[in-house]
């Protein structure tokens, strides 16, 4: 059992989810492989890495949580709360890091290069059920960012 008390309210937790995300990093993006519980589940795409500089790198290596989001333009998606000197770093579909992430993190089925990938969408729907799944059930969700 896990005490939270990062939330406005303490809770008792039951159920963990945690994702691990192993990186390779490349001049041109960043390519990752997402497991959970020893589990391939896909792979992912982000930016190179460049310090954290926001809008042009990959977030930093470290222990995150997860939560559903929100917006117009990406609908329900997945968000990585309480990256250090960072806003809404979320977990939404996209095949070129370069020209279509500003920081996030992409899921893909298969990389294509450094940076890229192939059928974002399908990758995100198994990541998002996952999740979500995980989520109504009161779980922690969190995600290890690795190398």
């Amino acid at each position: 059992m896990v005490l939270i008390t990062h939330y406005p309210w303490y809770r008792l937790v039951d159920y963990k989810l945690v994702l691990v995300l192993t990186r390779s990093y490349f001049s041109q993006g960043t390519n990752g492989k997402l497991v959970c519980d020893g589990q391939f589940i896909c792979k992912t795409i982000e930016l190179p890495w460049k310090e954290n500089q926001k809008g042009i790198s990959c977030i930093p290596e470290g222990y995150y949580l997860l939560r559903k989001r929100y917006s117009q333009k990406f609908q329900w998606h997945i968000e990585v709360v309480a990256v250090k000197n960072r806003s809404f770093i979320l977990l939404h579909p996209a095949n070129n890091a370069m020209n279509e992430l500003n920081g996030c993190i992409a899921p893909v089925t298969k990389h294509s290069g450094a940076g890229l990938g192939l059928q974002s969408r399908q990758a995100f729907s198994l990541i998002k059920k996952l999740v979500y799944t995980a989520l109504e059930q009161s779980a922690v969700v969190s995600l290890i960012v690795q190398s």
